[in-house]
């Protein structure tokens, strides 16, 4: 068996870059870190980000060994947040706060994950593996868009959300930004990263 949360959830991780369109998201199971700072140079989000594939590898190569269920590791995603929220438009990323993510499906149980948090850790005991939590993120009524470009180039789509789009609609914030990287920014050049930009959202009244 083979699970890839992408091919499986098309309307999940597959909008299109024209436009802003409504889905309802179900609710999801991640493993989940929090942290503060700016993503490009906080040593933090390094280390999140390390526990948090670390403990997914952790899982995922000893189970498709014991079962010959594969599980594709999912692609990484943030909900992301700061006291001012012009933070944000202004880019100052010192003042962000994150939770980092990625999904579990639920073939990975919590036995699973503790035991594959005891052996990471005896191999990399620097890792805050005990800030990485399993939850479910439950949004509902969402509006999400494929954004191609670099991560700095959002803020006028995001602009035209919460402006425009989103008054025009009668509609207001109803949970955290969140941000699917569908790209390796490692291997992909800035302007062709491909990032779905997603907002819960609720009736004003």
């Amino acid at each position: 068996m083979r699970i890839d949360v992408v091919k499986d959830r098309p309307e999940l991780y597959r909008p299109g870059s024209t436009d802003f369109v409504e889905i309802e998201v179900p609710p999801l199971r991640y493993l989940c870190i929090d942290g503060a700072g700016d993503p490009n140079t906080s040593p933090a989000y390094a280390a999140a980000l390390q526990s948090l594939y670390s403990l997914t590898y952790a899982v995922t190569i000893p189970l498709k060994r014991a079962t010959g269920t594969h599980v594709v590791v999912p692609p990484l995603e943030g909900l992301w947040h700061a006291d001012d929220p012009n933070a944000f438009v202004t880019r100052h990323k010192g003042e962000w706060r994150w939770t980092m993510m990625l999904h579990l499906p639920e073939v990975i149980t919590e036995d699973l994950i503790a035991d594959a948090r005891l052996r990471v850790q005896g191999k990399h005991p620097d890792l805050p593996l005990e800030r990485v939590e399993v939850r479910t993120l439950t949004e509902g009524r969402c509006l999400h868009i494929l954004h191609i470009g670099s991560y700095d180039a959002e803020t006028p789509t995001l602009h035209r959300l919460h402006n425009e789009l989103m008054p025009q609609r009668g509609l207001t914030w109803n949970g955290l930004h969140h941000e699917i990287y569908l790209s390796d920014p490692r291997r992909t050049a800035p302007e062709r990263l491909r990032t779905i930009l997603r907002q819960p959202v609720r009736p004003v009244n």
